[in-house]
């Protein structure tokens, strides 16, 4: 479902800004930023969790309702495996440090993406925070884990073929409904605005399905210095922008 449920931020003491219902962030140039500064790219990583934290205070400030980000992709795994092990273990580290801050800030956590091939250990870790966090009703924090949206739309596919082989659902009745209940945000809004940080221009199989009606707003600071500044400046931009839908005029929030 696209989702023009747009707010004003009247939390946000800034009358003119349209807040989007959900954020999508696309958190890229960690590396680049360490490499910038002489520094190893796992620091870059270390700062990046530091900008998530950050961004997720800016959304409940700002009463983003819905916000997901790119944490991992299911192309991730062609980098060295060094690098794929301390992301991991600053996840868990994360986890371990942020959990009860979420919980006393009512956000509700979803992992969204493949748990094929996951260490036992970790897809624990996932189901807890999953069921630690399912009955708050503040923000909710989508997290694209070993996600690509490719593979969600294949998943879904996959998914109705079973149901149609069962004898549980008609071809003909197949439509956009049926595949969003497939997918793997069934319940969750479409993004209304999708960021990327580092200047990079592409969605990188990010939210494939979903993006079909989002605003895009690319960024040139590396996602470590993406700040509050930064947070309102991209705002102001979507708050400007005329959102159509494919009809004439656009729709008011």
């Amino acid at each position: 479902m696209s989702s023009d449920s747009a707010i004003t931020a009247e939390t946000a003491q800034r009358p003119r800004l349209r807040i989007p219902a959900h954020i999508g962030m696309i958190m890229d140039g960690n590396g680049r930023w360490a490499k910038a500064r002489g520094k190893l790219r796992t620091e870059g990583h270390i700062e990046g969790v530091k900008a998530l934290r950050n961004l997720v205070e800016l959304c409940i400030n700002y009463g983003v309702a819905n916000l997901t980000v790119f944490s991992f992709s299911s192309e991730n795994w062609t980098r060295p495996r060094d690098e794929i092990a301390f992301i991991f273990n600053l996840l868990r580290r994360f986890v371990a440090s942020d959990l009860q801050k979420l919980i006393r800030n009512n956000v509700k956590v979803r992992i969204i993406g493949s748990r094929t091939g996951l260490e036992p250990s970790l897809t624990r870790l996932i189901d807890d925070v999953e069921a630690k966090t399912a009955t708050n009703t503040g923000l909710t924090l989508i997290v694209a884990f070993n996600y690509g949206g490719k593979a969600e739309i294949t998943d879904a596919t996959r998914l109705i073929a079973r149901e149609v082989a069962a004898g549980r659902l008609n071809p003909d009745d197949i439509t956009e409904a049926t595949v969003e209940r497939a997918l793997y945000t069934h319940g969750i809004p479409d993004p209304d605005l999708i960021i990327r940080t580092s200047g990079e221009q592409r969605i990188s199989n990010f939210l494939l399905w979903q993006a079909a009606y989002s605003e895009f707003v690319f960024v040139d600071e590396y996602w470590p210095d993406f700040d509050e500044a930064s947070f309102l400046r991209v705002l102001e931009t979507f708050s400007l922008r005329d959102r159509r839908y494919g009809g004439i005029e656009a729709k008011t929030p």
